[in-house]
């Protein structure tokens, strides 16, 4: 990433008022797990953050929001289409690009959306352990304006320790709304 852009970036955060925790991961390939994502505010504020720790933004969309004029702007925005679907499921597709690739770092909200959910999609952590890479934890604490990625962990096959240290990680970072800020929890049918 450009020297300039990033340097930029970490200015503008600090004009705002925000903060930078950098613990990312050492190696070349993980997922970049962001809770809670409560506001569209989170958007630009991930951007800056995404800029001034020097990463690209990568994020997983469905294959139909990169058709027409628009997919050279979806494209352009980091995204990457997958096919809903098709002969392999989502995990399997990331895990492919992973396998794929030198290097490479998505981002994903397990949350799934801004509003309110009572658990979160287990897909990440899958993702995770099938491309045997970590899971680094990004946040951004309104409460404290506060943002970065706070540490990072390779998933160990045991899904319930794993939920435990997102859980204690995410306990005291809050979201702009913290009304629609959901658990850190897996539905106990998808952990096992």
């Amino acid at each position: 990433m450009n020297y300039i852009w990033q340097r930029s970036a970490k200015y503008t955060l600090n004009l705002f008022g925000w903060s930078l925790v950098s613990e990312l991961p050492s190696v070349q390939k993980y997922l970049l797990v962001g809770a809670h994502h409560t506001s569209n505010w989170d958007l630009p504020i991930a951007l800056l953050m995404m800029a001034a720790l020097g990463l690209r933004l990568r994020w997983i969309g469905k294959a139909s929001l990169f058709k027409g004029p628009q997919g050279w702007v979806m494209r352009g925005l980091g995204g990457i289409p997958v096919e809903r679907g098709a002969r392999k499921n989502f995990v399997e597709q990331i895990v492919d690009l992973y396998n794929e690739r030198k290097e490479m770092v998505i981002t994903i909200a397990p949350e799934g959306t801004r509003r309110f959910v009572d658990h979160w999609k287990t897909g990440f952590y899958h993702i995770a352990e099938g491309a045997n890479i970590p899971i680094a934890m990004c946040y951004l604490d309104y409460s404290r304006k506060s943002c970065g990625v706070g540490g990072y962990f390779y998933p160990c096959g045991d899904i319930e320790k794993d939920i435990k240290i997102l859980q204690d990680f995410f306990a005291d970072k809050i979201g702009k709304f913290p009304h629609e800020q959901g658990q850190v929890r897996f539905l106990p049918k998808e952990t096992k």
